[in-house]
């Protein structure tokens, strides 16, 4: 395939502004739904055996424990996700007998309870590893390949993270502690790429070093398409049975891998090449 990548470089960038905007403006706005694992609290998830239950019944049950300003979710008919402070053992088996004995027979999906302490353990552990990750893969890429390699192979990771992070945030999908491995399968994911297209550049400049930049990038990019176009595809398709046919608790962790993989095929194909070649490389000539 010879596809013009450089010329059409300003429309993807345009295309990459756009996604990051507005994942930023929403990030600002109303930030991430975290989930009970970076907060501190108790989360209960009830399907009742009646459809008919109704959310003020439910805030009623729970107001006979001053827990009335509880976050309710309705998550499917009958399906209830409660968000309220940290309530001990006793107070959780009062509130499910309360609910079974005022709105009926009803299916403990999960109870979860988190302290403060270990909701910022997690936070803070989640953000080292996401800037060690970083760090480390800077360091290696300068070393195999050049710092400006490297410096467009992390700019590309974080396009990719921030659009992630947006998307999650514009549809308020609830962040847990699943969402830190997504981002950093993501990050291994998109630098893999990302490399793959890098090795081909490098390749080609050793064949043919009166190549110009731009026919560099198109000639390598090209090469490597249909490997990057069949390992997305084979990714994504795995996530979509994860999705549909998984269980509720892997539901989120494969729409995260999904964003994160289509952003990081967008990046490594579309930003990765055309971004190093902004840098003007030593010895390298644009037409």
């Amino acid at each position: 395939m010879n596809i013009n990548f450089y010329k059409n470089r300003k429309i993807y960038y345009i295309i990459s502004a756009l996604l990051i905007v507005a994942g930023l403006v929403s990030l600002l706005a109303q930030g991430l739904n975290q989930g009970i694992d970076f907060q501190s609290g108790t989360l209960l998830d009830l399907k009742f055996s009646s459809e008919a239950v109704t959310m003020e019944q439910v805030r009623d049950v729970l107001k006979e424990d001053g827990l009335d300003n509880s976050t309710i979710i309705q998550d499917g008919e009958g399906t209830y996700i409660i968000k309220s402070v940290e309530i001990d053992e006793a107070t959780q088996n009062k509130i499910l007998d309360a609910f079974k004995e005022t709105l009926g027979e009803y299916e403990l999906k999960r109870i979860e309870s988190v302290g403060p302490i270990v909701g910022k353990e997690l936070t803070r552990n989640g953000l080292i590893a996401l800037a060690l990750a970083a760090a480390l893969m800077l360091v290696y890429i300068s070393l195999r390949f050049q710092w400006k390699f490297a410096v467009s192979a992390i700019l590309c990771l974080l396009h990719d993270v921030i659009i992630m992070l947006g998307f999650f945030s514009i549809f308020q999908y609830e962040v847990e502690s699943s969402f830190i491995a997504a981002v950093l399968t993501i990050i291994g994911y998109s630098i893999n790429n990302t490399i793959v297209v890098f090795d081909r550049i490098r390749e080609n400049m050793k064949v043919n070093s009166k190549m110009k930049g731009n026919e560099l990038v198109n000639a390598s990019i090209s090469q490597t398409l249909t490997r990057s176009v069949n390992m997305s595809l084979t990714v994504v398709l795995v996530l979509l049975c994860l999705i549909f046919l998984g269980g509720e608790t892997t539901r989120v962790f494969a729409i995260a891998l999904i964003v994160g993989n289509v952003a990081g095929f967008y990046s490594s194909v579309f930003i990765s090449g055309n971004l190093w070649l902004e840098f003007k490389p030593d010895g390298i000539k644009i037409d």
